[in-house]
Parts: C-alpha cells; structure tokens; sequence
C-alpha cells in the first residue's frame, strides 16, 4: 500500500515536551541521517552542515544557545532523545563547487559523455552562483534558502518515521556557533530541531487541531 504522504502532513505538529526516557533506535537515526543527506537542494550545492547530538553532555551545548533568552526551549533539547543543529555554508566558492563535482563524477552522473555533462553541470552551477553572488548580493541568503528546503523534507520524513520533531529558531546563534567552533569552519546556524518521542500530557500541541488558512488566500489555480 503506497505511504499517505498528505496524511503524515495533516497528523504531524510541532512536539511541545519529550519523553527522556524515549530513544530513537539506531536503525532510524540512519534514516534520520539519510534525510539530512539526500535532501533536494538548488544545483545539487549542498551548501550546509549538521550537528547531531544524542548525549546529555552534547544536548547541554546546544542548549547553551537558549538557555539566556529563549530558557521555554531548552526542556525540549535536553529531553529529546536527539537534537540537529542545521547550519548554512558562509561561502561557495571554486574549491567547493569541484568538490561536489568531483563527488558527482564519482557516483557516476557523467557516465555518457563525461567531460561535456562535467562542463555543463559545472558551469550552470556555477552561473547560478554568480548570479546570486554579483548580481542579487545575496549568496547568503540563497545557502540560507537551500538549508531550509532541508529542514522542510526533514520535518516530514521524520513524521513518516513515527518521530516527532520540533523546529526551533528561537536561540542565539552567535552563541551556537562559538559552542562549535561554526564561524572558522565556514557555517552559521540557523535552526535547531529536536527530534524523539512526545510527552502527553504536557505535549498540549499535540491534541489540538490544526489550524491553516483557505486555498482561496493561499492557492490560485490557472
């Protein structure tokens, strides 16, 4: 019976409490990987990195970064059975891009004709670069855009999983990204997203019904 996707994006929320005492199994945190990894992104750029924390003393450390000001979020770090820090790249530049076209060849997306789909592949990617580089003055901005189309697949592959997950912007990322040395490594954080198994009954979200605007103020059909 193929999967009800709409279904698992009707029934998921954002979890408000964790069980502790609720582990993922390893089996599904490699799916959890998987998901991180094979998410769609523009050109095939990749421009992120993550942080995945299953340990009290990991959780800890990212719960650094709510602790001060957003202390209402930091239960649901160090309850959850794991915690993933999505960061974007601060910089895509030549060496990065032969990268991922190194990594290409190698998983064979040139076997017909190599060096012109190598070439193509190159210099599209590279375009789109530019453009958002040069012309928009926004690279940032666009690595930001591609780690959040990751964060949106994640969301809803870990529901198909039967895990739940809570999106988090409300930490302080300089203090995130000092935590993991980010900065000198080329990233910047952006979102934290607790992943396990919901507390009821404190996990009030999820008894309620959810609630989403018309397709007459969302959707218009042509």
């Amino acid at each position: 019976m193929p999967l009800d996707i709409t279904s698992i994006a009707k029934s998921r929320h954002t979890a408000k409490a964790y069980d502790p005492d609720k582990k993922i199994s390893d089996t599904d945190i490699e799916k959890v990987k998987e998901l991180l990894r094979f998410s769609a992104s523009s050109t095939n750029a990749q421009p992120w990195h993550f942080i995945l924390a299953s340990t009290a003393e990991g959780k800890d450390r990212i719960a650094k970064s709510s602790d001060g000001r957003f202390p209402f979020n930091s239960p649901s770090i160090r309850n959850a059975s794991h915690v993933v820090v999505f960061a974007s790249r601060t910089n895509v530049d030549e060496d990065y891009l032969l990268k991922i076209l190194a990594q290409e060849e190698s998983d064979g997306r040139f076997a017909s004709d190599p060096e012109t789909h190598k070439a193509q592949m190159h210099g599209g990617r590279s375009m789109f670069i530019d453009i958002f580089k040069n012309e928009k003055n926004n690279l940032q901005g666009w690595a930001d855009n591609q780690t959040y189309l990751n964060v949106g697949q994640f969301l809803l592959g870990v529901a198909a999983l039967g895990i739940d997950a809570t999106p988090m912007e409300g930490i302080e990322t300089d203090i995130l990204d000092a935590e993991f040395g980010l900065t000198e490594k080329g990233y910047r954080s952006l979102v934290v997203v607790p992943i396990g198994y919901h507390k009821a009954p404190d996990d009030y979200n999820k008894a309620l019904p959810k609630s989403r605007l018309p397709y007459s103020e969302i959707l218009t059909e042509v």
